[in-house]
């Protein structure tokens, strides 16, 4: 603290009074004489600071300029952004000192002035700089643009995906689009685009996906093979050789089985129908190729598509951007030659069933052979009936013909039968048999859509019993850990091979069942409050409406 200055006296007055208090308590100084032969007189001592009996601002002011360092020259504002430029690519943050009104002879004993306004205002960058916490760095090593800009979209990515499309049952699962550069062409490149799916209960059934984007520039498809564009566009300014599409934004979609085979690539021409690991992981995947022209044709020049969709046919999957990563690598048929492609960029689909439907699309009934009571599915769970059944079709009904066959067949709008819940799908859970040691449950699934055919279907439930699965008829089972690997209360069952494996549309063959037979545990196992039914139903990651608890069938009253 330096002597003499008061802390609770304002430090800034008005420039008269400045002046006026500096010459009151300035020191005063008498003449110099000599001689003009004589030799100069050296420079006399700087003037001590000022001092003063009563304690003053302009004392404090002036004692502080006088303790000051010399500034450095005034520099123009483009110079001192240049400066900061070239600090920020060695590593350097040049920290200015900050002046914090109200502190005073911090370190060095002596009060820190402000600093002119057009002093505060050019240093401004470089004080929010020092004041963020980013110092000196030049030991760590630095990323290149390409690497810092491709961190952002994909944290920004991932955490939009994340929001958006969160399953509790399969936190990671994603629909992985991949996009590879194998040459290039006088015009644009050669790429091969495969789709992975990673999800483990979710599916992409018949009539398949459709995959689009928008192009950065003017891009065209001269040709494909494994897929088709659903529209060509305007390609009349082209002369000669016509391009495959030449549409903005295409859409892709893919060939069906029995495609020549000039028109075929690997994992392609499935209908668009891809599998999931779990199932089938032969078939989890679909590629295509295409020739883009009017492209770049150097890593640097080529734009990366942007606004990628993915229906199934319908919405649901929501897309981030591309993100340009390493190029991928692939082996030959015999493991001794390794190939990579030109340029790699990746693009990951995330499911929201909100975003799918705004209803369910199945529902859960229960029945069992201790209670006569069937608990069928609440009354309106997906929908409910029109006054006039517009929106549903009977069995028998004359015109079941004609509404089947109308154009919204070719779009995948449901025909749903007329029923109290309107749900697409229904299970039937029922307790069948109770021994000393087991118990048995029937499942039945039936399909009430009268224009699909659920193909590869899944069903997922959650029972605290599954830990005692002692056998299964007529279906596959996989449990899932969601909770961790010593909770097995998930479990997955779809159909075998060619046996039950499609579940057709409405009908007589529109149903699927089969049987599991499971041990007691003593310490958990009891019939009542319901305990013998599941806790949730999913049918190909759809959430299903369940009964009411207290609508479950219970145990007959003992007399």
């Amino acid at each position: 603290m330096l002597p003499g200055v008061d802390l609770d006296r304002p430090l800034f007055l008005s420039k008269a009074t400045e002046r006026k208090g500096v010459a009151e308590h300035a020191p005063k100084s008498g003449g110099v004489g000599g001689t003009a032969a004589a030799a100069p007189p050296p420079p006399p001592p700087p003037p001590p600071p000022p001092t003063c009996s009563t304690p003053c601002a302009p004392c404090a002011r002036a004692r502080a300029q006088a303790l000051a360092p010399a500034r450095p020259p005034q520099r123009t504002r483009r110079r001192r952004r240049a400066l900061l430029l070239r600090l920020r690519r060695r590593g350097e943050v040049l920290v200015p000192q900050i002046h914090q009104p109200g502190l005073v002879g911090l370190g060095s004993g002596a009060a820190s002035a402000p600093p002119p306004a057009s002093r505060r205002r050019d240093v401004s960058p470089l004080i929010r700089l020092a004041s963020s916490g980013r110092t000196r760095r030049s030991s760590l090593p630095r990323r290149s643009r390409k690497e810092r800009r491709a961190r952002w979209r994909g944290a920004r990515h991932g955490t939009v995906a994340a929001e958006e499309a969160y399953d509790s049952l399969d936190p990671g699962g994603n629909i992985t689009i991949k996009w590879d550069i194998m040459q290039r062409t006088p015009d644009g490149y050669v790429a091969v685009v495969t789709m992975y799916n990673y999800q483990q209960f979710r599916h992409i059934g018949s009539p398949g996906w459709q995959f689009g984007w928008t192009w950065a520039e003017k891009e065209v498809i001269w040709s494909m093979v494994g897929a088709q564009t659903t529209e060509q566009g305007d390609c009349s300014h082209f002369k000669g050789n016509i391009p495959h599409s030449c549409k903005k934004d295409p859409v892709v979609v893919d060939l069906l089985p029995g495609t020549p085979y000039n028109m075929q690539i690997a994992n392609c021409c499935k209908s668009g129908v891809i599998s999931t690991f779990s199932q089938d992981p032969a078939n989890a995947a679909s590629s295509f190729q295409l020739s883009v022209g009017l492209a770049g044709t150097t890593t640097k020049t080529v734009k990366v598509p942007k606004n990628f969709t993915l229906r199934t046919p319908g919405p649901g999957y929501t897309c981030g951007r591309a993100i340009v990563g390493k190029p991928s690598r692939f082996f030959s048929a015999d493991g001794r030659r390794e190939t990579q492609a030109l340029m790699t960029w990746n693009v990951t689909c995330t499911y929201s069933q909100f975003l799918a439907q705004k209803a369910p699309s199945c529902c859960v009934s229960l029945s069992s052979s201790y209670n006569d009571t069937i608990v069928d599915c609440p009354t309106c769970s997906c929908d409910c009936q029109n006054p006039s059944g517009s929106n549903c079709v009977n069995k028998g009904s004359p015109r079941l013909r004609s509404a089947i066959g109308d154009p919204g067949k070719w779009s995948g709008q449901p025909l749903v039968e007329c029923t109290s819940h309107m749900c697409l799908v229904k299970i039937n859970w029922h307790v069948k048999q109770n021994s000393k040691h087991y118990w048995r449950v029937k499942i039945t699934i039936t399909n009430l859509n009268f224009r699909m055919n659920y193909t590869e279907w899944n069903l997922i439930v959650q029972h605290p019993n599954f830990d005692n699965i002692t056998q299964l008829f007529g279906l596959n089972y996989k449990p899932l850990t969601p909770h961790g690997g010593d909770i097995n209360d998930t479990a997955m069952f779809w159909g075998v091979k060619s046996y039950n494996d499609v579940l057709m549309q409405e009908g007589k063959l529109g149903t699927v069942q089969s049987e599991l037979l499971l041990r007691k545990d003593s310490k958990t196992f009891i019939f009542e409050k319901g305990w013998a039914f599941p806790r949730g139903v999913y049918f190909n990651g759809d959430n299903c409406v369940m009964p009411a608890p207290e609508n479950y069938p219970s145990l007959p009253m003992q007399h």
